[in-house]
């Protein structure tokens, strides 16, 4: 049985040069969840749209988070009765630091349970919407595995990263 990936990008979506859209576009085992408003999120709406992507999918799905759609998986397994077989989570934003000057309903504070499936947190060093500390912080708090990835922006399709294969060996990693 083939594994689903969901893809969930953060606020704005993911554009076609972001290494998630490169992904998906490569491997069709990798399925975007789709949000009604990109620029808008409702963290309540952005719940319901991951539950019924992971009731398709099913529990041997795979997350692959961007940004904002790690405090979105956060928030949704706080709540959700689903299983996943692990999630990676690259570039969790502070909502509470530059990200707040999004519109962002909902997403503040974090929910401070640990993750129930495996988890790996990736940060870059120079990530304008989270310190590396932060993301430490966070990754300790969902009983997360924790990876710096050095000097890489936002570690999306402005850090230049082409088809991320180092994304590929963590998300290998996290599987293995």
């Amino acid at each position: 049985m083939q594994t689903t990936f969901l893809i969930i990008p953060g606020y704005g979506d993911s554009g076609p040069g972001h290494w998630q859209s490169r992904w998906q576009s490569q491997d069709a085992s990798f399925v975007r969840v789709r949000q009604r408003d990109w620029l808008n999120p409702v963290c309540a709406e952005w719940v319901a749209n991951l539950e019924a992507a992971v009731t398709e999918a099913g529990a041997g799905c795979v997350l692959v988070a961007h940004s904002l759609g790690c405090n979105l998986v956060a928030h949704w397994a706080a709540q959700t009765q689903q299983r996943v077989r692990a999630a990676l989570l690259v570039a969790p934003p502070d909502p509470q630091g530059p990200a707040a000057e999004l519109n962002l309903q909902g997403f503040a504070p974090l929910p401070e349970q640990s993750l129930p499936f495996s988890s790996l947190v990736v940060a870059s060093c120079d990530d304008p919407y989270a310190s590396l500390a932060y993301t430490q912080a966070v990754a300790a708090r969902w009983g997360s595995r924790w990876h710096n990835l050095g000097v890489c922006g936002h570690i999306n399709g402005d850090s230049k990263l082409g088809d991320w294969p180092q994304g590929r060996v963590l998300l290998q990693s996290l599987l293995g």
